[in-house]
Order: structure tokens, then C-alpha cells, then sequence
């Protein structure tokens, strides 16, 4: 099976079919897709200029949504060879016992689905490099109230995702399941009861 690279040089060789080329595209996408598959091709379409649907995209547009992903993809392998690293000094410390965020990683690791989004025609517009520098950056402070991607407070629990877990708060807005190490207690309450989090 044909790995990243090998997949986003065929997307980017004119020698190529055209048809081979979009489809290595969509391949590329099960070895990196932050929303998850379809919500991460609704994006890089949507984004690159050419319909979902599309069987002859220009090859342009084909390689511009290549190189949206390249770049969030370059973004989240620097978070987990840091993350790596952390966790070889934290074991070499003595601590055997990961965390919330350790857990929540386990699931998502290869950057499958970090930011899910289980309809996929709901997602943030923003550039994925963008969105994903955005959740590090929560991960790596203390938990909010707030969506980290689109900084909005409307967060609902929803149950029956197609992804695990299966189940969770997902933002109101932009649509991604909000990882839980980045939401306080308080807010992942008020997200499982329905409400909207108040003003301190």
C-alpha cells in the first residue's frame, strides 16, 4: 500500500491521469484526515475551488488542496514527535501513568480524526494547518470553557458518533468534536446538560 509521499507525488505528476490524480488525492486522506474522510475532502474542495463530486478537477486546484494538507500534516507530525519525546522523559522520570491528554492522543494517533467532524459538510473554513495549531496549542495549556478551533461556547453533547469516542461535546459552530483534556469540568457539564456556558 502506498504510503503519503509516494500518494502526493502522483497527485502532483502531469505524466499522471487525471483521474489517478484526484484519486491519490483520496487516498491520501486515509493516512491523514483531521475531520475524518469525507469532512476532510468537503474542506480541501471547498477550499481548493472544485466540487466533491467533481471527476475532472483542474490539476491545479487538485495539487493546491495537496498542499493544505501537506502543511496541517507537517503541523500535527511536529506535535507527536514532541508528544513522543515528552512522554519517553516522562517514563524515564517514573511516570508510567499518562494522562487525559495521553488517552485522548492514543485515539487520534496519525492525526486521523483529531478534530472530527461527524457531519461532514460542517467543519471550519479556516486553513487545517490553522485549526490544528490551534488545538496544540490547547492541549498544551490549562482547559478552557470554550471551543479551541473557533472559540465559541455553544457546545452540546452529542451520543452516536461515528468515531470513538462515540460520544462527546461538539461545537455548535464549526462542528468538530472538542477533544476533553482542552474543556474544564465545568464546561464539559454544561455541554452534557445541554447549556450554554455563563458569563464569570
Amino acid at each position: 500500500m502506498a504510503g503519503f509521499r509516494s500518494l502526493a507525488r502522483q497527485v502532483r505528476d502531469p505524466g499522471c491521469d487525471l483521474a489517478l490524480r484526484r484519486y491519490s488525492l483520496r487516498k491520501c486522506l486515509e493516512k491523514f484526515a483531521p475531520y475524518g474522510h469525507r469532512a476532510t475532502w468537503d474542506h480541501l474542495c471547498a477550499r481548493a475551488g472544485f466540487g466533491p463530486e467533481d471527476r475532472s478537477p483542474d490539476p491545479a486546484r487538485l495539487v493546491a488542496a495537496l498542499e493544505e494538507l501537506e502543511e496541517a500534516r507537517s503541523v500535527w507530525l511536529g506535535y507527536e514527535s514532541e508528544f513522543t519525546e515528552r512522554r519517553r522523559r516522562e517514563k524515564h522520570d517514573g511516570l508510567r501513568r499518562p494522562g487525559s491528554v495521553d488517552d485522548w492522543h492514543r485515539l487520534t494517533w496519525g492525526g486521523f480524526g483529531v478534530a472530527w467532524c461527524d457531519d461532514p459538510r460542517v467543519h471550519p473554513s479556516d486553513p487545517l494547518a490553522e485549526v490544528l495549531r490551534r488545538l496544540i496549542d490547547a492541549l498544551e495549556r490549562e482547559p478552557g470553557a470554550s471551543c479551541p478551533v473557533c472559540g465559541a461556547d455553544r457546545l452540546v453533547w452529542k451520543y452516536g458518533l461515528d468515531h470513538e469516542p462515540s460520544s462527546g461535546p461538539v461545537c455548535g459552530d464549526c462542528g468538530i468534536l472538542v477533544p476533553r483534556p482542552v474543556l474544564s469540568p465545568q464546561a464539559l457539564a454544561y455541554a452534557r446538560r445541554g447549556r450554554l456556558l455563563m458569563p464569570a
